[in-house]
């Protein structure tokens, strides 16, 4: 069954208000649509939902289930799955978290189609 494992713990990055976050503590994840469990080190920096400012997108998407937002940073920063892998596996763990489907949905098809420039 997937689950997390471990709680997000974060801090803020830097001394300013500028949306960045470093774990305290590692974020453990375990999925089944990738058929593994992940760890999100300690240490690792995210934005976490990297969402356009724009009022309604951010309204319908943003700050939402950071946990699966933290992970999906960890997923396409070091690559252990294809992308797409690491695209559903947002959806999964959104859906863990409790975000409702048609959150989980727009989430999925905002990484879906304009996410290839940040998968490095």
């Amino acid at each position: 069954m997937s689950r997390f494992l471990t709680k997000l713990e974060i801090a803020n990055a830097t001394d300013k208000d500028d949306g960045q976050w470093v774990l305290i503590a590692p974020l453990v994840y375990q999925s089944d649509v990738a058929g593994q469990t992940f760890t999100v080190p300690a240490g690792f920096h995210t934005d976490l939902a990297s969402v356009p400012r724009l009022p309604v997108v951010f309204l319908l998407t943003g700050d939402t289930s950071r946990e699966a937002a933290a992970l999906h940073d960890y997923l396409y920063t070091e690559h252990p799955v294809p992308r797409a892998i690491a695209d559903a596996v947002l959806r999964e763990a959104s859906a863990v978290t409790g975000v409702p489907a048609w959150r989980r949905w727009l989430m999925w098809a905002g990484v879906r189609l304009w996410g290839a420039p940040h998968w490095l």
